[in-house]
């Protein structure tokens, strides 16, 4: 190789490594601008929740608070009864989670690990509640719990959340159970081990991924879910936070630095969630985007 030859290839090598290198810059530089617009509107209801009605009106929206009001958020927690409906939010959230993923994977288990002849009409069915709107049954869910005496009770929002999530949780799954290899169940039942010992022993601590992944995705619909808690709901005791707010929204007179406050203090658990699983969710995605 002569040196004319070497020093176009280390040229060709200098323009390669530049482009990348550009590239890369014009890369970060819109993951930045995107990471600002999602973080900004978190920044501002902060800063929102710290103002009283006179900034919230008199001054530039996006100026900070002249003088932080911090006793916004105790007037949210204590005077406006935010505690017990941050606790309703979290029974209700956390126990439809749980059962929609233990009934999720208990029908997913079935359908691709044990031979049964109406195996795939019952996926079929499964697969049909993703195509009815959600709130479409909302007359005839609130005549079903009129009748079995709940409506007002925790029970029919838990129970209405587990069925319309189940149909989306299932199809997640089913994605990641047809990637897991059958050898270490097959060599489970050679000695002698129960189908619910396999189930609860070997399987579902192998689907941890994927449980997380459904997990968050429940939780944030649970979370911040509006219309069948007010319309199932009618006693303070038993609100959420989505409907629990509008005890802030009065007929002359609003308190906006209060609503700023519960809207922080809503948010707070889906982030710290989000940040919590964010890992398992990658995998869990990833996992079950790939069929073999």
């Amino acid at each position: 190789m002569t040196s004319k030859q070497a020093s176009l290839e280390t040229n060709d090598k200098t323009k390669l490594s530049l482009g990348n290198r550009i590239g890369l810059g014009l890369l970060y530089l819109v993951l930045v601008l995107v990471a600002i617009f999602q973080i900004y509107p978190l920044i501002w209801l902060f800063f929102f929740s710290l103002k009283t009605n006179a900034e919230v009106f008199g001054t530039s929206p996006f100026a900070l608070p002249s003088d932080p009001q911090w006793g916004n958020y105790v007037k949210a927690w204590v005077d406006g009864g935010v505690g017990s409906y941050f606790f309703n939010s979290v029974f209700v959230t956390v126990t439809a989670v749980i059962l929609t993923i233990l009934f999720a994977s208990f029908v997913t288990f079935a359908i691709t690990r044990m031979e049964w002849k109406l195996n795939k009409l019952a996926l079929g069915l499964f697969m049909v509640g993703l195509m009815v709107p959600i709130h479409s049954a909302l007359i005839p869910l609130f005549s079903f719990f009129l009748d079995i005496n709940l409506i007002d009770h925790p029970l029919s929002i838990i129970l209405t959340y587990t069925a319309y999530n189940l149909p989306l949780t299932i199809m997640i799954m089913l994605g990641f159970y047809y990637t897991l290899p059958r050898e270490v169940e097959e060599a489970a039942v050679m000695d002698g081990c129960s189908i619910h010992r396999i189930f609860f022993q070997i399987t579902l601590p192998i689907t941890t991924p994927v449980i997380s992944t459904t997990a968050i995705i429940n939780m944030i619909y649970n979370w911040n879910e509006f219309v069948f808690v007010n319309t199932f709901i009618s006693s303070d005791k038993y609100k959420t936070l989505t409907v629990g707010i509008q005890n802030f929204i009065g007929q002359y007179l609003t308190d906006w630095g209060a609503i700023g406050a519960t809207l922080m203090i809503s948010i707070i658990p889906v982030l710290i969630a989000f940040f919590i699983l964010s890992n398992r969710i990658v995998e869990g995605i990833a996992a079950g985007s790939v069929k073999g």
